[in-house]
């Protein structure tokens, strides 16, 4: 099953895909739902960000090709860090590159949708608290990472945590193709098995440091590959089993009136 949020004239919210139809959600996303009535087609309905979260937990250094190509070690436990939720777009909105920075990286990642509140969940339980998976690209300031010698700036841009295009529910995230394409040439192409920690022990991990709300997000980490963005660009993170995101890369002056908050 796949779950959108739309806007199409007057109507938006929370939509069900069934072939190339939009439908509405009828109920909770996060509980009871089904298909209301038909809103429009694929392609022709401005999509938004898939989940509204409270929150970004991403993770850092989650593929030892990553590590590697970072020059860093392996971690011993998770690391995460936090990106906020103004960070958050969707499918075919752009990415806004800050003048504050010289080196925008792009970072495929397969995202965690959580779908009930989780708080100190057993790694064998943890699928029973996910909605689904959706594409993510964990858009990155590399100067500001490197020069602030922590992460919080470089993560938190407005625009810098695209998702979607949608949330595929049961789906097993154990070995998924993750791919990254900038202007249609390929930049990622890695694995979900070869993530050092896997989706279950991740929210397991989390949910004993933070509690995590419906709607809140994992970023699981990237593949080896990273490399720099530039105004007038395209990125694509596709996902085996969900789907693409497409984004395009503007300058601020060309970007600041070019998304709606209301969709973030």
């Amino acid at each position: 099953m796949k779950i959108v949020r739309f806007v199409q004239g007057d109507a938006s919210g929370y939509g069900l895909v069934e072939g190339n139809l939009i439908y509405t959600l009828e109920g909770d996303p996060y509980g009871d739902f089904g298909p209301g009535i038909r809103v429009g087609r694929l392609g022709r309905v401005k999509l938004g960000s898939p989940c509204q979260p409270t929150k970004i937990v991403a993770l850092g250094l989650n593929y030892a090709d990553h590590a590697t190509e970072s020059g860093l070690p392996l971690p011993e436990h998770p690391i995460i860090f936090l990106k906020p939720p103004t960070a958050v777009i969707g499918h075919l909105d752009q990415i806004i590159y800050p003048a504050m920075s010289q080196r925008v990286d792009y970072e495929a990642e397969l995202a965690v949708v959580i779908g009930r509140r989780a708080k100190n969940v057993p790694s064998h339980e943890a699928r029973r608290y996910i909605l689904g998976y959706t594409c993510g690209n964990d858009v990155t300031a590399r100067d500001l990472q490197q020069k602030d010698g922590q992460w919080t700036r470089s993560k938190s841009f407005d625009t810098f945590c695209p998702l979607g295009p949608w949330v595929v529910t049961d789906l097993n995230p154990s070995r998924l193709d993750v791919t990254c394409r900038v202007n249609g040439q390929v930049r990622q192409a890695g694995n979900t098995a070869d993530m050092v920690f896997k989706v279950w022990d991740l929210v397991s991990f989390i949910s004993r440091v933070m509690t995590l709300e419906p709607g809140d997000v994992i970023m699981t980490g990237t593949p080896a590959g990273v490399g720099p963005l530039s105004p007038g660009d395209v990125v694509e993170v596709e996902i085996e089993g969900i789907g693409t995101l497409k984004n395009e890369v503007v300058s601020k002056s060309a970007g600041e009136s070019a998304r709606s908050p209301s969709m973030r």
